[in-house]
């Protein structure tokens, strides 16, 4: 362990703020890292969406689709959640590009498009065969999101807003509860990832491993524009600095990975993960807005 992993391991433990925390991050370019925990597993949340937007960018890179294609998005196909399209399309007749769900599935985080991205990407298994593909072997894709969450909060079926309204009305103690970790479901081994595989997804990306360039600017211009988890890797880091993120969060879960700039144009590729945690959601986010400035401060301050 380097001595800025001791340093950052020393940090979470006094924080107390979280169960589990692992990160891994690196200095692109330089190689150097700085891992906690970053062989531990951990239950992805949303953020599995990236690699759903990679498989789906793959596609259109090899010409299979293209961002402007249109796809029906039918009442039937809506997941439950504080989002875009099941707020504000419920209803039939509405058409939306690839690029279109890819935007708020990142953005917003969407459960919705997020599923869509996911069929139209081949499923689970076609984005776990990316991973594969590349060499990552510590991610696994297995659900979409309606069936996450149905396993999370046990209800009867995917997260329509259908089954999600008569298992709140049958139990109204679910929306109190949706904050409480679930140690079962964290310990079921789908959709799970290491922080240090997550690295090496973001890294993938950025080096043109995967992506064409095309592709990558479009992903990362996404990423950039992300609403959600402002208080997490954003949370600390001095006003204006660049950050392009996807977020993660169910019950004691709470995740954020991606890029951070730092003020001489040097990036660091970061992924953050926690786990198990009973504490509140806004200490959640500042355990990992205080990890992520300790690396920021650690890189900006320190060159080869």
């Amino acid at each position: 362990m380097t001595d800025a992993s001791a340093k950052i391991e020393k940090l979470v433990q006094g924080l107390g703020l979280v169960g589990v925390l692992g990160v891994a991050a690196e200095e692109i370019g330089s190689g150097r890292r700085v891992v906690v925990n970053g062989d531990e597993h951990f239950a992805m949340a949303s953020t599995f969406k990236v690699a759903t937007a990679v498989t789906l960018l793959d596609r259109v890179d090899k010409g299979e689709i293209q961002m402007t294609d249109l796809i029906d998005v039918t009442p039937d196909m809506l997941i439950e959640g504080p989002n875009p399209i099941v707020t504000y399309f419920r209803h039939p007749g509405c058409k939306l590009s690839v690029a279109n769900l890819i935007e708020p599935m990142i953005t917003d985080s969407d459960n919705s498009a997020a599923d869509i991205c996911l069929k139209t990407a081949g499923g689970p298994e076609a984005v776990t065969k990316m991973l594969r593909s590349i060499g990552i072997t510590d991610q696994r894709i297995d659900r979409p999101c309606g069936l996450i969450l149905k396993d999370f909060y046990g209800l009867n079926g995917p997260a329509t807003p259908a089954v999600v309204a008569a298992a709140a009305a049958k139990d109204p103690s679910l929306i109190v509860h949706m904050e409480d970790r679930n140690l079962e479901f964290e310990k079921d081994p789908r959709d799970h990832s290491t922080p240090k595989a997550m690295l090496e997804l973001l890294l993938a990306v950025d080096s043109g491993k995967i992506l064409s360039t095309k592709s990558r600017e479009f992903l990362l211009g996404v990423m950039s524009r992300t609403t959600t988890g402002k208080g997490r890797i954003q949370g600390l880091l001095p006003k204006g600095t660049p950050v392009a993120d996807k977020t993660g969060t169910i019950g004691g879960v709470a995740n954020d990975v991606g890029f951070i700039t730092l003020p001489d144009g040097r990036r660091i590729a970061i992924a953050v993960y926690t786990k198990s945690s009973t504490r509140p959601g806004a200490d959640r986010e500042r355990a990992i807005a205080e990890v992520s400035r300790s690396i920021y401060d650690y890189f900006y301050l320190t060159s080869v």
